[in-house]
């Protein structure tokens, strides 16, 4: 696990010292080591968190004859199969890395190289003989990539403020990217905040050449049609197979290993799996807050003594004032999930321990875990769609404290615009929202937010269109962004191994009633690991990774929400009267607007510091540490 940045094709290039400041930036990536690679048109830099041949991985790695150079963040499970292949194939190997195992099959395959890859991966390979660069992402973005066009050559980078740490970069809003954040509390691919930079996508490669420029190309999508005739017992089957082995694969390290635990489900399964592939009790670390909704440390101490882990958990009031300043800042740009807080106190936990830890994300976008997906289903279909834009023009008018407002509004959106409703925030304030005039006309009207992605979508049922649709941006621009950036804030490593691609191509072939039956999600993935699990999983209602918002916000972070009438420099993009409204219903109690008041206050914050990086370790904000 590292972090990498550089550049090619800029004729007039900086010097090695700027490609150092892009890497001393998101030292926290990789604390182990450093290297750097310059040519006349291309600089490769990288931090190395050392977890694979700790000895011998140092990179940048380069071919045999020394023509193609490779820097990369990640990790290839498959790289012993790889190695063996390429050694018959007269490649000689100089380390025991699985990063050298790709650029040996680049030079077998080209930019096809990443076909032959599982893992998870953002690297960059430099061939000398072509003048080429080629940068590439995994299949579902659990690793990042950003990428900064310009004249005659391109910029990339792991983390935002590598880019931001190049003197010639400008940095200025991209309004419609604002305007997404506040929709749905994270920007999402290929936007960021900055006008000009973007997120290679998961699953793309780009290219660069003199003869011609930037190309971005997809090379794989999670996206599959459902199969009517996938025989259950074999789907259930598979299941078992996929996992098994996607977690086996994920428990190779020279460095110790362990996991999150939850007591849910995915988390569960994955602790179930590892205890079959480990000779010691693994080690499992869980947190939990004070108060009892938040708290989940009773269930995951349930499992780790049911599966006979060696279970690490805690309970924590952290000084969340000065924590939340500094988790939001190390986003880069606006980002809103409250998780991203537990998540960080459950890195720091388990990274005194273990340099690598396994993570259950990915079941609930590919087994239908998420309860709004039930939700959508089965509301009352609306108005005739000859009626339903009038309708709901009508409901707009009214104030917004009458009662059911929000209902009818609701109702009259068409299945796309429901689920939109559910993962996200109109900006209009005549919907409840917040945003500028100036800004709501950026943005597409709210029941078409996601159209984009659901172009893409076309056939299938509701429920499999919906679970797509968040495999393309929900999982990598929220939920995944969230894991990268708060585990590398403690530099520990976490892998997803239910988001081993050959599992989510397989979860996505399989109808969406073997997913979501009688109201209950992740109906399959119940049946496939159940044996495996303690009863009170199987039974537990599903729980978000929350924290108390709204005991927060008359407590410790009051002084903030207060503060957010009068901030300067939310002005130009928050409509005043929406936002006293909304202040007006929180304080009163007769709505909760913790949400809406989350993704104002780390825009303050973001807007305020101006996207500055860390300036503080993290972990020192622990209370108790």
């Amino acid at each position: 696990m590292c972090g990498i940045a550089g550049w090619a094709g800029w004729e007039d290039a900086p010097p090695q010292a700027a490609l150092e400041r892009m890497c001393d930036v998101i030292v926290h990536r990789g604390p182990d080591d450093c290297g750097y690679h310059m040519g006349p048109r291309v600089a490769l830099g990288m931090r190395r968190l050392s977890i694979i041949d700790l000895a011998g991985g140092h990179q940048p790695i380069s071919s045999e004859d020394g023509r193609c150079t490779i820097v990369f963040n990640g990790e290839i499970y498959n790289h012993p199969e790889l190695r063996r292949a390429l050694e018959a194939s007269g490649h000689t190997f100089a380390t025991h890395s699985d990063t050298e195992a790709i650029v040996h099959l680049y030079e077998e395959r080209g930019v096809d190289v990443v076909q032959g890859l599982n893992g998870m991966f953002a690297f960059a390979i430099w061939d000398d003989r072509t003048e080429r660069l080629l940068v590439a992402r995994d299949r579902l973005g659990i690793k990042p990539l950003y990428y900064w066009e310009t004249a005659g050559g391109v910029a990339f980078a792991s983390e935002l403020k590598s880019i931001r740490a190049l003197d010639r970069f400008r940095p200025e809003l991209d309004e419609e990217a604002l305007a997404l954040y506040l929709m749905l509390g994270y920007v999402p691919d290929p936007l960021t905040i900055y006008q000009g930079v973007r997120k290679l996508p998961p699953g793309h490669r780009l290219t660069w050449s003199r003869s011609e420029g930037v190309r971005i190309e997809p090379w794989w999508t999670p996206l599959r049609d459902e199969d009517p005739g996938l025989d259950e017992a074999e789907a259930t089957a598979e299941i078992q197979r996929l996992i098994e082995d996607a977690v086996r694969i994920r428990m190779i390290a020279d460095v110790p290993l362990g996991a999150f635990l939850s007591g849910g489900i995915d988390s569960s399964t994955v602790v179930a799996y590892m205890t079959r592939h480990s000779s010691q009790p693994v080690r499992t670390f869980s947190i939990g807050f004070e108060e009892p909704e938040f708290n989940e440390a009773d269930d995951a101490r349930a499992v780790s003594e049911a599966l006979g882990t060696d279970h690490t958990q805690l309970i924590v009031r952290p000084d969340v004032d000065a924590l939340i300043e500094q988790v939001v800042l190390a986003f880069d740009e606006p980002f809103a999930d409250p998780s991203s807080i537990p998540t960080f106190l459950v890195s720091e936990l388990a990274r005194r321990h273990v340099k690598v830890a396994l993570s259950g994300d990915g079941g609930d976008e590919l087994f239908g875990g998420y309860e709004r997906y039930d939700e959508v289903l089965r509301t009352r279909r609306g108005p005739p769609d000859a009626l339903a834009p009038a309708l709901g023009g009508l409901v707009r008018r009214l104030p917004q404290a009458t009662f059911g407002r929000n209902l009818m509004l609701d109702w009259t959106r068409d299945a796309e615009g429901r689920y939109a409703g559910r993962v996200g925030r109109s900006l209009d304030p005549r919907e409840g929202g917040v945003g500028s005039a100036a800004l709501t006309a950026r943005a597409n009207p709210f029941d078409r937010l996601l159209d984009p992605w659901f172009r893409q979508v076309p056939n299938g049922s509701l429920a499999h269109r919906m679970m797509s649709v968040d495999l393309l941006t929900y999982l990598p621009g929220d939920i995944l962004t969230k894991v990268d950036r708060m585990s590398m804030a403690v530099s520990l490593e976490a892998r997803v191994p239910l988001l081993d691609y050959r599992l989510a191509e397989l979860a996505m072939r399989i109808p969406s009633g073997l997913k979501i039956r009688g109201g209950v999600g992740k109906w399959i993935l119940r049946e496939a690991v159940g044996p495996l699990l303690p009863p009170r999983v199987l039974e537990k209602r599903k729980q978000g990774f929350g924290v108390p918002l709204r005991d927060w916000f008359r407590k410790e972070l009051k002084h903030r929400v207060d503060a957010l009438a009068t901030s300067d420099a939310l002005a130009p993009w928050v409509d005043d009267a929406a936002l006293q409204r909304v202040l007006r219903e929180h304080h009163a109690g007769r709505r909760d607007q913790s949400a809406t008041l989350w993704r104002l206050v780390v825009l303050d914050l973001w807007l305020t510091a101006e996207g500055a990086a860390p300036s503080r370790d993290l972990a020192a904000l622990v209370e108790g540490r």
